[in-house]
């Protein structure tokens, strides 16, 4: 298992050769960056989701930084910031939207009241053409206000309830396995 999972991960000079890694330097030469360890894979994987989902853009090197600061395994936390990608993007971020709007226990906006935001900026026609650019800028921006609380706060609950998640079914499933092991080898001395 551990082979399938090296053929998957970021090799070490692929990393090495990264352009948002190079400022990293020697650094990124710590053994426990590049060892199977329970711990170290955990961490990397909990790191990779959590800034996978917490952040749309240069998820790779504020994983990648962490990872190197913690310890964690590296190609683990570079390669799990591909949670969300082109497919994943559009749900998890409707998600983490929704979510955070049941948080802030806010409603949704009536039919009315959409239909007064989007005309505001155009009640008058001489008006609109001389500010048009600015208030079509400050509707925008009022918008974005409108979703962008909501999407924060359920973008951070969800990438730290994850990261969480993560690490400590990392932990449960590598203790699972290791008992599995050993109860097989027990098995297989008895039948000798």
């Amino acid at each position: 298992m551990k082979h399938r999972l090296q053929r998957l991960l970021p090799t070490r000079d692929s990393l090495h050769n990264h352009r948002l890694l190079r400022w990293l330097g020697p650094r990124l030469h710590h053994p426990r960056l590049w060892h199977m360890s329970r711990k170290g894979i955990a961490m990397g994987l909990a790191l990779g989701v959590f800034f996978g989902l917490l952040i749309p853009v240069a998820q790779i090197p504020f994983s990648a930084t962490m990872a190197v600061l913690l310890r964690a395994n590296l190609p683990v936390a570079v390669a799990s910031t591909l949670v969300t990608n082109p497919v994943t993007f559009g749900p998890v971020y409707y998600g983490a939207y929704k979510l955070g709007k049941f948080i802030l226990l806010e409603d949704s906006p009536t039919e009315e009241e959409l239909e007064a935001i989007l005309t505001a900026s155009h009640d008058d026609p001489t008006q609109a053409a001389d500010t048009g650019f600015w208030a079509g800028v400050h509707h925008m921006w009022t918008q974005l206000g409108r979703v962008g609380k909501p999407l924060i706060l359920g973008l951070a609950i969800l990438a730290s309830v994850t990261g969480v998640a993560v690490y400590f079914l990392v932990h449960m499933v590598w203790r699972l396995k290791v008992n599995w092991s050993r109860r097989r080898r027990r098995l297989m001395r008895a039948r000798r």
